[in-house]
């Protein structure tokens, strides 16, 4: 399965592999309950991947046939986090881009980076399946990028909740983009990335993905107060919202 298809509400969490302790405490169920209650809003928005028109004007642009999205919302990319990523790309032109989360996002960013003139794309997800399939869908395009599939384990730091066990990474990266592991996992659990944000480079960007979810705006505050050497904003764009960091 990828993005081509149609998927469920809420992500895949139960066939996770993780390494170590994976049990949630009370207080992680709770933290879970009561997100999952007041951000009802926001999930049912996330639905709506983008209209029909920006979609056909993206895949245009990127010269891909109209059929390369067919199934965007949910807690897949919509439409505006693809655009905005593809603006950056060809415009900021980075050598390296590592992403956690694939499927949408992986086949717009390797488009984008070969119509930028090469870069190296580094993927991570957490489920093995779903990387061959994303791997086997960008090879249909002519495409290419380092798809690793990767336990969970848990996150760094004095952060709740889980995040992908990448091992070592290069420095330098001009453009990370977090779109995983799911808020399932702790509403919080995407704020692990930071201990990857010493790997930024001088100018590069983080791009955080459902930056409008209550969860993720707390981690953006947190971010905001512990790394005073980016600039953090939020966007508007699309359904989820999107908060841009940049090294300065």
């Amino acid at each position: 399965m990828t993005s081509r298809e149609a998927t469920s509400l809420l992500p895949r969490f139960g066939d996770t592999a993780v390494i170590g302790n994976a049990s949630r405490s009370l207080s992680d169920w709770l933290s879970i309950i009561a997100f999952g209650a007041i951000q009802w809003p926001w999930l049912l928005r996330s639905l709506n991947g983008g209209s029909m028109e920006a979609r056909i004007a993206l895949l245009d642009r990127l010269h891909l046939p109209h059929d390369a999205l067919p199934n965007l919302g949910s807690w897949k990319a919509d439409i505006g986090l693809l655009t905005l990523v593809t603006d950056y790309i060809l415009e900021h032109r980075p050598n390296l881009v590592v992403e956690f989360g694939a499927g949408a996002s992986t086949l717009i960013l390797a488009r984008a980076l070969q119509q930028a003139g090469g870069g190296t794309l580094i993927s991570f997800d957490q489920h093995q399946d779903f990387v061959d399939a994303t791997r086997d869908w960008l090879l249909e395009h002519g495409l290419e990028a380092d798809l690793r599939a990767v336990p969970l384990r848990p996150s760094p730091g004095d952060w709740p909740g889980l995040w992908y066990d990448h091992g070592p990474l290069p420095r330098d990266i001009d453009l990370m983009l977090i779109d995983g592991p799911p808020w399932t996992i702790h509403p919080f659990t995407r704020g692990g990335a930071s201990c990857l944000f010493d790997h930024i480079a001088p100018g590069g960007t983080i791009i955080l993905d459902d930056a409008a979810r209550p969860g993720e705006r707390i981690v953006a505050r947190r971010w905001g107060k512990a790394w005073p050497d980016f600039r953090f904003e939020r966007r508007r764009s699309g359904s989820k919202g999107t908060l841009i960091g940049t090294r300065r």
